[in-house]
């Protein structure tokens, strides 16, 4: 920690008002090292075009073919979405940065960032569980599956997972905006990570860790619960099919999405837990990018590579756009 840093603790520690607000962060990404400062543009930069292209390939294949027109495959163009923003929130903003070789961030811009990071990290998580719920329905009540997966319901599921992801997002930009940094804070990552934000404020920051904690416990366990509840409830019920063929067929139609549900909150995961271990500041930001870069980049293959009526939609929206 540098000195002027400790000198601006005390002085929050005493009285916060005494000290300056900050009106811009630092954002030290992942090396100063200018010879690695190439390399990690060209990385930057072909992961996000790789994400882009991959996921809006994957909307643009179900919107164009009237037979994916099915509660599930509207889901995943909305997961995509999801993925989509997610990424567009963070690495257009790392790749200037290295280009300019500028990494300075103001205040509003960081909140603005900060609301759109969680905004779309929380939509990820809640159409995951969505997802979970649809496939349980389609494997358990397949006879009810048409009158239960209505467009009505579908509609209202989404945006229910719109208003709650909203909500979380607003309540972490409030929160956030009521805090007070000292002098020019830096942030040992390439976003403005809210974890990242709250350990450097100054002041009391028990309330808004509390706070912070409870929105993750409630964002975060309800989806899971449902995917547990729903995976259960459907491996119980593949079990007591007697056709292995028929039991093969059922357990496909969810192994992509509970590959990238075990590849989402898997990474999640590890990055809050090598962040709370482990010491080092860039460690964290290279776990941060394994959650926030390398998932969304993985998950259109995930589903295009095991599912037969994505690969001939692809086929089917690239020979009509050639």
């Amino acid at each position: 920690m540098s000195p002027q840093r400790q000198r601006d603790q005390c002085l929050c520690a005493v009285d916060p008002h005494n000290v300056t607000e900050v009106v811009e962060f630092l954002l030290l990404g992942l090396s100063d090292d200018p010879r690695v400062q190439p390399v990690l543009f060209s990385l930057f930069l072909s992961m996000y075009l790789v994400i882009v292209t991959g996921n809006l390939l994957i909307v643009l294949a179900i919107s164009s073919d009237s037979r994916l027109h099915t509660p599930m495959y509207f889901f995943l163009s909305v997961l995509s979405t999801a993925d989509i923003g997610f990424t567009s929130t963070t690495v257009p903003k790392v790749i200037w940065d290295i280009h300019t070789q500028s990494r300075n961030m103001s205040h509003a811009g960081c909140l603005v960032q900060l609301s759109l990071y969680v905004l779309f990290g929380c939509l990820e998580c809640v159409i995951l569980g969505v997802m979970a719920y649809d496939r349980f329905v389609a494997i358990c009540h397949p006879l009810h599956y048409p009158i239960i997966m209505n467009p009505g319901l579908c509609g209202r599921l989404l945006l229910g997972s719109i208003c709650i992801s909203l909500l979380d997002s607003q309540l972490y930009c409030l929160m956030m905006s009521q805090l007070i940094f000292c002098s020019q804070v830096e942030i040992p990552q390439f976003f403005c990570d809210p974890p990242q934000l709250l350990s450097l404020a100054c002041g009391d920051i028990f309330t808004s860790n509390l706070l912070i904690y409870f929105t993750v416990a409630i964002v975060g366990s309800i989806p899971v619960s449902g995917i547990f509840y729903s995976y259960t409830k459907i491996i119980s019920s593949v079990l007591r099919i007697s056709s292995s063929g028929a039991r093969s067929k059922a357990f496909s139609t969810c192994g992509s999405h509970l590959s990238v549900v075990c590849l989402f909150y898997g990474t999640a995961m590890g990055v809050y837990l090598s962040s709370a271990v482990s010491h080092s500041p860039r460690k964290g930001a290279v776990a941060s990018m394994m959650y926030s870069m390398v998932v969304p980049m993985l998950n259109p293959f995930i589903y295009s590579l095991r599912n037969q009526d994505i690969k001939r939609a692809f086929q089917k929206f690239l020979s009509r756009t050639v």
